[in-house]
Protein backbone atom coordinates (compact mmCIF):
# COMPACT_ATOMS: atom_id res chain seq x y z
CA UNK A 1 0.00 0.00 0.00
CA UNK A 2 1.44 3.72 -0.50
CA UNK A 3 2.85 4.91 2.26
CA UNK A 4 1.07 8.40 0.97
CA UNK A 5 -2.47 6.90 1.97
CA UNK A 6 -3.64 7.90 5.13
CA UNK A 7 -3.07 5.59 8.28
CA UNK A 8 -6.19 6.56 10.14
CA UNK A 9 -9.68 7.00 8.32
CA UNK A 10 -12.88 7.66 10.32
CA UNK A 11 -15.41 7.74 8.04
CA UNK A 12 -19.37 8.83 8.73
CA UNK A 13 -19.08 7.21 11.89
CA UNK A 14 -21.75 6.71 14.95
CA UNK A 15 -21.77 4.49 17.73
CA UNK A 16 -24.92 4.13 20.25
CA UNK A 17 -24.90 2.81 23.86
CA UNK A 18 -28.04 1.59 25.19
CA UNK A 19 -28.39 2.59 29.51
CA UNK A 20 -30.68 1.09 31.53
CA UNK A 21 -31.82 2.89 34.61
CA UNK A 22 -32.18 0.44 37.65
CA UNK A 23 -35.64 0.39 38.69
CA UNK A 24 -37.04 -2.10 41.68
CA UNK A 25 -38.66 -4.97 40.70
CA UNK A 26 -42.07 -3.84 41.85
CA UNK A 27 -41.49 -0.80 39.51
CA UNK A 28 -40.37 -3.06 36.75
CA UNK A 29 -43.50 -5.24 36.96
CA UNK A 30 -45.61 -2.29 37.07
CA UNK A 31 -44.23 -0.78 34.22
CA UNK A 32 -44.39 -3.92 32.10
CA UNK A 33 -48.58 -4.63 33.06
CA UNK A 34 -48.73 -0.55 32.44
CA UNK A 35 -46.43 -0.61 29.20
CA UNK A 36 -44.97 1.95 30.44
CA UNK A 37 -40.60 2.95 29.83
CA UNK A 38 -38.77 0.60 32.13
CA UNK A 39 -36.18 3.25 32.13
CA UNK A 40 -33.89 2.78 28.83
CA UNK A 41 -32.57 5.51 26.93
CA UNK A 42 -29.83 5.50 24.04
CA UNK A 43 -27.03 7.51 24.23
CA UNK A 44 -25.07 8.47 21.18
CA UNK A 45 -21.60 8.64 21.90
CA UNK A 46 -20.28 9.33 18.69
CA UNK A 47 -22.55 11.14 15.64
CA UNK A 48 -21.43 10.82 12.36
CA UNK A 49 -18.04 11.56 12.72
CA UNK A 50 -15.36 11.78 9.81
CA UNK A 51 -11.66 12.32 9.19
CA UNK A 52 -8.26 10.89 8.35
CA UNK A 53 -4.97 10.99 10.04
CA UNK A 54 -1.73 10.95 7.89
CA UNK A 55 1.37 9.05 8.13
CA UNK A 56 4.01 11.37 10.84
CA UNK A 57 0.45 13.28 11.97
CA UNK A 58 0.43 13.62 15.57
CA UNK A 59 -3.39 14.61 16.35
CA UNK A 60 -5.18 15.32 19.64
CA UNK A 61 -8.70 14.58 20.51
CA UNK A 62 -10.31 17.30 22.48
CA UNK A 63 -13.04 18.22 24.39
CA UNK A 64 -14.87 18.07 27.76
CA UNK A 65 -15.95 15.02 29.66
CA UNK A 66 -18.92 13.08 27.87
CA UNK A 67 -17.79 14.15 24.33
CA UNK A 68 -17.37 11.04 22.92
CA UNK A 69 -13.37 11.29 22.53
CA UNK A 70 -12.57 8.48 24.21
CA UNK A 71 -15.13 6.31 22.79
CA UNK A 72 -14.01 7.81 19.45
CA UNK A 73 -10.42 6.19 20.34
CA UNK A 74 -11.45 3.07 21.31
CA UNK A 75 -12.97 2.83 17.80
CA UNK A 76 -10.09 3.68 16.28
CA UNK A 77 -8.12 1.25 18.52
CA UNK A 78 -10.70 -1.56 17.37
CA UNK A 79 -12.16 -1.98 21.38
CA UNK A 80 -15.65 -0.73 20.01
CA UNK A 81 -17.18 -1.43 16.80
CA UNK A 82 -18.96 1.49 15.25
CA UNK A 83 -23.11 0.89 14.75
CA UNK A 84 -22.54 2.94 11.58
CA UNK A 85 -20.04 3.95 9.33
CA UNK A 86 -16.36 2.74 8.78
CA UNK A 87 -12.91 2.86 10.79
CA UNK A 88 -9.90 1.95 8.80
CA UNK A 89 -6.00 1.72 10.01
CA UNK A 90 -3.18 0.94 8.32
CA UNK A 91 -0.14 -0.68 10.29
CA UNK A 92 0.39 -1.46 13.29
CA UNK A 93 -1.36 -0.15 15.68
CA UNK A 94 -1.26 0.04 19.74
CA UNK A 95 -1.55 2.22 22.54
CA UNK A 96 -3.19 2.62 26.26
CA UNK A 97 -6.56 2.77 25.97
CA UNK A 98 -7.42 1.61 29.59
CA UNK A 99 -5.64 0.35 32.52
CA UNK A 100 -5.16 -3.45 32.24
CA UNK A 101 -6.82 -3.89 28.66
CA UNK A 102 -4.96 -6.73 27.20
CA UNK A 103 -3.64 -8.42 30.35
CA UNK A 104 -4.96 -11.16 32.08
CA UNK A 105 -5.64 -10.75 36.05
CA UNK A 106 -4.10 -14.51 36.68
CA UNK A 107 -1.24 -14.47 34.90
CA UNK A 108 1.86 -12.93 35.81
CA UNK A 109 3.45 -9.64 34.35
CA UNK A 110 6.14 -12.09 32.15
CA UNK A 111 3.45 -13.99 31.03
CA UNK A 112 1.58 -10.80 30.06
CA UNK A 113 4.77 -9.43 28.48
CA UNK A 114 4.04 -12.42 25.78
CA UNK A 115 0.22 -12.32 26.03
CA UNK A 116 -0.09 -8.57 25.12
CA UNK A 117 2.88 -8.53 23.19
CA UNK A 118 0.75 -11.35 20.40
CA UNK A 119 -2.20 -9.05 20.96
CA UNK A 120 -0.45 -6.34 19.47
CA UNK A 121 0.88 -8.38 16.62
CA UNK A 122 4.38 -8.93 17.78
CA UNK A 123 5.42 -12.58 17.06
CA UNK A 124 6.86 -14.42 20.09
CA UNK A 125 10.88 -13.91 18.96
CA UNK A 126 10.31 -10.55 19.19
CA UNK A 127 9.21 -10.56 22.59
CA UNK A 128 12.00 -12.59 23.78
CA UNK A 129 14.14 -9.99 21.89
CA UNK A 130 13.06 -7.09 23.65
CA UNK A 131 11.55 -8.54 26.95
CA UNK A 132 15.09 -7.22 29.14
CA UNK A 133 13.94 -3.83 27.21
CA UNK A 134 10.35 -3.80 28.01
CA UNK A 135 11.52 -4.80 31.76
CA UNK A 136 13.81 -2.26 32.02
CA UNK A 137 12.00 0.89 30.57
CA UNK A 138 8.72 -0.45 33.24
CA UNK A 139 11.02 -0.48 36.37
CA UNK A 140 9.44 -3.14 37.82
CA UNK A 141 11.29 -6.36 37.39
CA UNK A 142 11.22 -7.39 41.38
CA UNK A 143 6.96 -8.09 40.44
CA UNK A 144 7.53 -9.55 37.04
CA UNK A 145 6.73 -12.80 38.69
CA UNK A 146 3.20 -11.61 40.81
CA UNK A 147 0.08 -12.22 39.66
CA UNK A 148 -1.19 -8.75 37.65
CA UNK A 149 -4.13 -8.85 39.55
CA UNK A 150 -2.57 -7.40 42.77
CA UNK A 151 -0.72 -4.72 40.55
CA UNK A 152 -1.79 -1.23 41.23
CA UNK A 153 -2.91 0.98 38.54
CA UNK A 154 0.84 2.23 38.12
CA UNK A 155 1.96 -0.93 38.12
CA UNK A 156 -0.22 -1.61 35.35
CA UNK A 157 0.38 1.70 33.29
CA UNK A 158 4.01 1.17 33.69
CA UNK A 159 3.90 -2.66 31.73
CA UNK A 160 1.42 -1.37 29.24
CA UNK A 161 3.21 1.37 27.99
CA UNK A 162 6.20 -0.32 28.34
CA UNK A 163 5.30 -3.49 25.90
CA UNK A 164 3.60 -0.88 23.73
CA UNK A 165 6.41 0.86 22.93
CA UNK A 166 8.51 -1.57 22.07
CA UNK A 167 5.89 -4.10 19.72
CA UNK A 168 7.18 -0.57 17.27
CA UNK A 169 3.72 0.62 16.15
CA UNK A 170 3.03 2.56 13.33
CA UNK A 171 -0.35 3.82 15.15
CA UNK A 172 0.22 4.83 18.61
CA UNK A 173 -2.86 5.74 20.64
CA UNK A 174 -2.73 7.43 24.15
CA UNK A 175 -6.00 8.19 26.26
CA UNK A 176 -6.08 9.86 29.54
CA UNK A 177 -3.70 7.27 31.09
CA UNK A 178 -1.03 8.56 31.97
CA UNK A 179 -2.69 10.49 34.70
CA UNK A 180 -2.35 7.46 36.64
CA UNK A 181 1.78 7.35 37.11
CA UNK A 182 3.48 9.07 39.37
CA UNK A 183 5.48 11.90 37.92
CA UNK A 184 8.95 10.86 36.94
CA UNK A 185 7.14 7.89 35.08
CA UNK A 186 5.16 10.29 33.50
CA UNK A 187 7.86 12.62 32.84
CA UNK A 188 9.66 9.79 31.01
CA UNK A 189 6.74 8.19 28.90
CA UNK A 190 6.31 11.83 27.61
CA UNK A 191 10.19 11.60 26.54
CA UNK A 192 9.66 8.36 24.55
CA UNK A 193 6.50 9.45 22.98
CA UNK A 194 8.36 12.44 21.70
CA UNK A 195 10.85 9.98 20.00
CA UNK A 196 7.75 8.54 18.53
CA UNK A 197 6.57 11.53 16.88
CA UNK A 198 10.23 12.35 15.89
CA UNK A 199 10.58 8.97 14.05
CA UNK A 200 7.53 9.68 11.98
CA UNK A 201 5.03 7.50 13.82
CA UNK A 202 1.46 8.56 13.83
CA UNK A 203 0.25 9.72 17.23
CA UNK A 204 -3.44 10.30 18.16
CA UNK A 205 -3.67 11.82 21.97
CA UNK A 206 -6.49 12.31 24.16
CA UNK A 207 -5.94 14.35 26.88
CA UNK A 208 -7.19 17.09 29.39
CA UNK A 209 -3.67 18.38 29.75
CA UNK A 210 -3.97 21.30 27.40
CA UNK A 211 -0.46 22.41 27.75
CA UNK A 212 1.42 18.88 26.94
CA UNK A 213 -1.01 18.49 24.34
CA UNK A 214 -0.02 21.80 22.49
CA UNK A 215 3.34 20.86 23.05
CA UNK A 216 3.20 17.36 21.86
CA UNK A 217 0.44 17.84 18.86
CA UNK A 218 0.38 20.00 15.60
CA UNK A 219 -3.01 19.32 14.57
CA UNK A 220 -6.28 19.07 17.37
CA UNK A 221 -9.82 17.67 16.47
CA UNK A 222 -12.20 19.10 19.20
CA UNK A 223 -15.25 17.00 19.97
CA UNK A 224 -18.78 18.42 21.32
CA UNK A 225 -21.42 16.22 22.21
CA UNK A 226 -20.22 13.62 19.91
CA UNK A 227 -19.51 15.49 17.23
CA UNK A 228 -16.39 17.32 15.04
CA UNK A 229 -17.03 20.89 15.43
CA UNK A 230 -13.51 21.94 14.92
CA UNK A 231 -10.16 20.39 13.46
CA UNK A 232 -6.69 22.59 13.00
CA UNK A 233 -3.94 23.88 14.50
CA UNK A 234 -3.41 22.52 18.19
CA UNK A 235 -3.04 25.99 19.06
CA UNK A 236 -6.09 27.38 17.67
CA UNK A 237 -7.98 24.27 19.17
CA UNK A 238 -6.91 25.09 21.97
CA UNK A 239 -7.89 28.42 22.34
CA UNK A 240 -11.31 27.87 21.56
CA UNK A 241 -11.49 25.60 24.19
CA UNK A 242 -10.37 28.06 26.94
CA UNK A 243 -12.66 30.77 25.07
Amino acid sequence: MDSTEPRIIVNSVTKEFTLRHRRALKDIAIAALTRQDVGINHFRAVDEVSFSVNEGETVALLGYNGSGKSTLLKLISGVLHPDQGTVLTRGRVAGLIEVGAGFHPDLTGRENVFLNGAILGMQKHEIEQQYDSIVEFSEIEKFMDTEVKFYSSGMFLRLAFSVAIHCSPEVFLIDEILAVGDEPFQKKCIRRIKDLRDSGKTLVIVSHDLDMVSALCERGILVEHGKMVMDGPTGDVVKQMRG
